[in-house]
């Protein structure tokens, strides 16, 4: 009851001091604001990196073919074969336990049609394990099987924007589509895939709808190729939960290296590690952001301390008044720590609905994905409460340690 008091007493206080309380709040206002806003784009700039790193497939490993010019190519082939069928075969003989491994080449195209319509899409030969690994889902119909690839069978798999490039919104399984010479038999359709990034720490996020998948084999050896070309533009490795990633990782660095001669003429990407190193960075970001948010709940702190000083000179008459007629120094104490927690408290709540404001606005506007988390809001307007009563000690102590006779007759 007593608690109550004393803070309407300070709320009443700061109503006939509505300006100078408001302007002191304002540092308040602007620093759990900022802490806000920077915490939530760094959250919502992670949230998104890890579903841009979990469509990599956090347990794969991934090796992908790099490009050059036809004559660098040239040179390279005298010593590597580049990235082939012969390097997923070793790797599936070498690694323990046996992990699930798929191989992608991408196709050149000079057509792709249907009866009534054409289409610009890309067109991959994959291993039947793709979905898998990919975690692709199947709307209509079905992947091809590994009998399919032993088969060299031409069918395909359509993803949703190929579909309705080739067909519209029908039914299409066991149509037909002609990709350069060659005609495939549809015999699935994928669901739709949302993705939001095209590249990520410059590994290629892949967009499978507007993607047509064939049999691996059949793309090998149907498909007209140059001599120089890699057979595969990619591996990918799943590995099991009962192997370590990088144990699995260093054993694929190894024997690549021996496969192709030690050429550099492949890179190796491991998803779990640039999860731990997009987390570190994060985490260096959140600080750093944090800390320079910080400054302006410093900044605010001071004021608090600054204007409840000017507030101890203007009220000395009235404490000596409250004083003499039996107030305590506790007493004293209690009610301008009280105005200034009133008014760091008061600042925190208004900074709430700013940084949550800012967030909105900045995801509006820059497309980035925010997200304002419980824990930020706590620490901002933790902080600036703690700070309230942090800097609001010294005035309170100042104002109780004045003598009330002197106080009484000061102008």
């Amino acid at each position: 009851m007593v608690a109550m008091e004393t803070m309407v007493g300070a709320l009443a206080s700061l109503g006939r001091h509505k300006l100078r309380s408001f302007l002191t709040m304002l540092g308040m206002i602007f620093g759990v604001g900022a802490v806000i806003a920077m915490l939530s784009i760094g959250a919502g700039a992670e949230e998104e990196s890890l579903r841009t790193i979990a469509s990599f497939g956090i347990r794969n490993i991934i090796i992908q073919a790099k490009d050059f010019k036809t004559e660098e190519l040239r040179q390279i082939r005298t010593e590597s074969l580049g990235v082939s069928m012969r390097d997923v075969e070793a790797l599936s003989n070498v690694l323990k336990p046996k992990p699930t491994i798929t191989a992608s080449r991408i196709l050149k195209t000079y057509q792709i049609n249907s009866d009534t319509a054409r289409s610009d899409s890309r067109v991959l030969g994959v291993s039947s394990t793709y979905p898998v690994i990919q975690n692709l889902k199947i709307l209509q119909g079905a992947f091809f099987t590994a009998q399919d690839e032993t088969d060299n069978a031409q069918v395909c798999v359509l993803g949703m924007t190929a579909k309705q490039k080739l067909f519209g919104f029908g039914d299409v399984l066991g149509k037909q589509i002609k990709v350069n010479d060659i005609w495939l038999t549809v015999v699935g359709v994928l669901g739709d895939a949302v993705v939001e990034k095209q590249e990520f720490e410059g590994v290629k996020v892949q967009n499978p709808n507007n993607d047509i998948y064939i049999p691996i084999t059949t793309a090998i050896r149907k498909f007209d190729t140059e001599d120089v070309e890699n057979e595969l533009n990619e591996i990918v490795i799943m590995i099991g939960d009962d192997a370590e990633i990088k144990e699995q990782a260093s054993t694929v660095t190894n024997l690549m290296s021996a496969m192709h001669n030690y050429v550099d003429d492949y890179s190796i990407v491991v998803p779990e590690k640039l999860l731990e190193q997009n987390q570190k960075t994060q985490g260096i970001f959140n600080i750093v952001m944090g800390a320079i948010a910080s400054i302006s709940l410093l900044v605010g702190g001071i004021g608090i301390m600054n204007i409840m000083l000017a507030s101890v000179l203007e009220r000395t008459n009235e404490i000596g008044l409250r004083r003499a007629i039996g107030a305590k120094k506790m007493d004293i104490r209690v009610q301008f720590m009280a105005e200034a927690i009133a008014i760091s408290f008061a600042g925190g709540l208004i900074g709430v609905g700013l940084g949550y404001g800012i967030s909105k606005a900045v995801s509006f506007f820059s497309g980035w994905s925010t997200i304002v988390t419980a824990s930020s809001v706590v620490l901002s307007f933790g902080v600036s409460s703690v700070i309230g009563l942090i800097f609001g000690i010294y005035p309170a102590i100042q104002a109780s340690n004045l003598d009330p006779i002197e106080c009484l007759r000061y102008e």
